[in-house]
């Protein structure tokens, strides 16, 4: 048997397993729940599954090879992404159970229902629902070109790139379809031992294959290519210390409004678990020291890759040098870490459409209904997802980028409207509309960065400025008679019902 079947024979079959293991999370609850548990698994998910979960969205295909691609192309710059995850979970700590208990309390599964409730406007629910869709697309073309990358690789070329998207694509959207965020849940346990696993193995595996150890390794990389260890990196990378600084700080505070991750907080079982989440969660960061090394490991072994070629820096090596099955066993791991999030994108899109836009037609009300609908909207969503590949190709980490300063955008209105009153929607839709308009204009004129500094945090300054500006010099508008509480979002302090002593177990 050649290499190529023997490695695509064990990717196949983990993956009949990884679609087996979503069915079984949901055995039984089909019927319940309908949206609500499809979308945040009723809302019923332990620590573990919730700490896997979270610690998924931090581990996709683009930390396993736009992390090596960028360590390839640039080096010290790729480190703003353990920066900025190591923050965000602090924040997360005080932003993580107001959010879960806000939409605990009035029974919201996503941020779009957050803004239609905050300001009473269902509209504006609908409306924030289709610009995180924009938005969220390019994350959804990252991870199906990430597992278009991996299955053709693992293939040794017999399965081409084009085919490979489509599998991606295809294996994901039914997988979500039938399993939801519960059946996320259970996959990323699986996901997470496979990735720590290989992970710790390629980390002490490579230097010693290449080079004669880490001091050998280390030792090159400061004689020969010292560039790739300080900012702004190698060649003529525009990402120095202002642009690091910023983007850290931008990502941090996008990071915990992210659909996705908003997901695993109302997906979780008590308010006291997301702030045990967030203490431990940096911890996992640790593992992506492993691909930005081995990137730059991969630029004296596979030197010459150039564009969206450097994604494969991780997997030339892997491919290389190891046996079929090994090779099989780590496309398996850096495939589920594409599914995962994958999955959870496409889950939340659909969640969004279903619950804010699609329930603004009377047919479509009602948790079953809305859940159809949903599931309908997973799979259109997918379907513009792999178009983009085919006809946008970009890098992944491009990708990740412009989805985070469009993202950015809705932090005035989502967090700030959270916790104070007096922000008006004519403020916060002014600002919004800014901030995503400066944002398009600097990144699809490719002016990001500028002058060195994140185009997206120009474009949440000015967002911020503006709703500021427009809620105190504008009108009051019609005067909201519901009491605070209905209103703003708080952090629920002290054991929730069911969380203390003689409580079930954490992971169910």
């Amino acid at each position: 048997m050649s290499d190529g079947a023997v490695a695509t024979s064990i990717f196949a079959v983990f993956m009949v397993g990884t679609v087996a293991l979503g069915l079984a999370a949901v055995r039984g609850r089909g019927r319940q729940g309908g949206l609500t548990e499809w979308s945040v698994g009723g809302r019923s998910l332990g620590a573990v599954f919730i700490w896997v979960l979270m610690a998924g969205e931090g581990y996709t295909s683009f930390s396993y090879l736009g992390a090596a691609g960028w360590g390839y192309n640039y080096g010290a710059p790729v480190l703003y992404v353990v920066a900025y995850m190591s923050c965000g979970y602090a924040v997360g700590y005080v932003v993580g159970p107001m959010l879960w208990n806000y939409a605990r309390t009035h029974g919201l599964v996503s941020i779009s229902d957050m803004v239609a409730h905050r300001f009473a406007r269902p509209w504006l629910g609908a409306g924030v629902a289709i610009l995180v869709t924009v938005f969220l697309l390019p994350y959804i073309q990252l991870q199906i070109t990430g597992m278009g990358v991996v299955v053709s690789t693992i293939s040794y070329g017999a399965i081409s790139l084009n085919w490979a998207y489509f599998i991606g694509f295809a294996v994901t959207t039914g997988f979500v379809v039938v399993s939801g965020l519960r059946g996320s849940a259970w996959v990323s346990v699986l996901k997470d031992v496979l990735v720590i696993g290989t992970l710790a193995f390629l980390a002490l595996y490579v230097p010693l294959h290449y080079f004669e150890g880490y001091g050998d390794f280390l030792d090159r990389i400061v004689r020969e290519k010292s560039d790739w260890l300080t900012l702004p990196g190698s060649g003529e990378s525009p990402y120095g210390e202002a642009w690091f600084a910023t983007t850290s700080f931008l990502n941090a505070l996008t990071v915990v409004i992210f659909p996705t991750t908003v997901a695993g907080y109302l997906g979780a079982r008590s308010a006291d678990g997301l702030r045990r989440n967030a203490i431990w969660l940096p911890a996992y960061n640790v593992l992506l020291f492993v691909p930005m090394l081995l990137g730059m490991a991969a630029v004296f072994v596979v030197p010459g890759l150039t564009g969206a070629e450097s994604n494969l820096a991780l997997f030339k090596l892997v491919v290389d040098s190891l046996p079929a099955w090994a090779v099989g066993v780590i496309g398996v791991a850096a495939a589920l870490s594409s599914i995962v999030p994958m999955a959870v994108f496409m889950l939340v899109i659909g969640t969004m459409w279903g619950s804010s836009v699609l329930s603004l037609l009377p047919r479509w009300r009602g948790q079953r209904r809305q859940k159809i609908a949903s599931q309908a909207v997973v799979v259109v969503a997918g379907a513009l997802a792999l178009v983009l590949t085919y006809a946008a190709p970009n890098t992944l980490v491009r990708l990740s980028l412009i989805s985070y300063e469009g993202m950015a955008q809705l932090v005035p209105m989502l967090l700030l409207g959270l916790v104070w009153r007096r922000l008006t929607l004519a403020g916060a839709l002014s600002g919004l509309v800014v901030g995503v308009a400066i944002v398009c204009a600097l990144v699809f004129s490719e002016h990001d960065p500028v002058f060195g500094v994140n185009a997206g945090i120009i474009a949440l300054a000015a967002n911020l400025a503006v709703a500021l500006a427009v809620t105190y010099a504008g009108p009051a508008g019609v005067p909201d008679e519901r009491p605070d509480h209905e209103v703003l979002a708080s952090d629920p302090l002290g054991p929730e019902p069911g969380t203390g002593p003689g409580a079930e177990s954490l992971v169910r």
